[in-house]
């Protein structure tokens, strides 16, 4: 399978397509057989490693802070997320696809080590999208979570870590994995991808999520 082409401008036409798009009627969705390999999502070469524990089916969105369309579909993920089964791990997983994403990708893993994904996950989106700050250098980055409470030094500090500079490396190498080309976008249990181009819509692309864990079920092996 080989890697589709990836600019800014790709982000914001695939991502565009997939909130301007109609969503199919609701009987349409509801049919597995509407969901095609190739069309509705695409089955990995090689399988992408995945960090779920065993009898878990791991789900990993690939977002960008800085993407209107990642910032559009959050409450949607959320809201999916809440009503995900007990078998079903989701990740979130920030892409890195020119160098000046990855102060983002960094400032996502230092919020997970200290444990405020729940707390400013959001507000990073709100603090781009919102009020229109950039938050695309370390010093930008540093200054804002500043602002949040948060310890300027001891932030720093873990921004440059090896554990976080090893995340945000490992990140862009699952990316690649899925071949992402554009945000937002689903990986499933480390063998399908979908992605609003794919799928046509992000309201879509979380059915063929559903139908696709329900594939992953069906592959795991029996128990003895």
């Amino acid at each position: 399978m080989q890697r589709r082409e990836f600019s800014l401008s790709a982000v914001s036409a695939l991502s565009a397509a997939a909130v301007a798009a109609t969503a199919l009627p609701g009987s349409a969705r509801a049919q597995g057989a509407a969901f095609k390999d190739g069309a509705d999502y695409l089955t990995l070469d090689k399988p992408a490693p995945t960090e779920a524990p065993a009898g878990q089916v791991e789900v990993v969105e690939f977002f960008w802070y800085s993407c209107p369309h990642c910032n559009a579909f959050e409450p949607q993920l959320e809201a999916w997320i809440k009503k995900a089964p007990k078998d079903v791990s989701v990740r979130r997983v920030p892409v890195s696809f020119r160098p000046d994403f990855e102060p983002q990708q960094r400032l996502f893993y230092v919020l997970e080590a200290l444990g405020k994904v729940d707390e400013l996950h959001k507000k990073v989106f709100y603090a781009i999208h919102v009020e229109k700050q950039a938050l695309n250098t370390a010093e930008l980055v540093a200054a804002w979570a500043e602002k949040q409470g948060l310890n300027k030094a001891k932030f720093v500090e873990m921004y440059n870590s090896f554990s976080v500079s090893t995340k945000t490396r490992k990140a862009t190498q699952l990316q690649d994995s899925y071949q992402v080309d554009g945000v937002p976008a689903l990986g499933v249990a480390g063998r399908y991808f979908t992605s609003g181009s794919q799928a046509k819509t992000m309201e879509r692309a979380l059915q063929v999520t559903d139908f696709l864990i329900a594939q992953s079920r069906k592959a795991r092996p029996a128990k003895a």
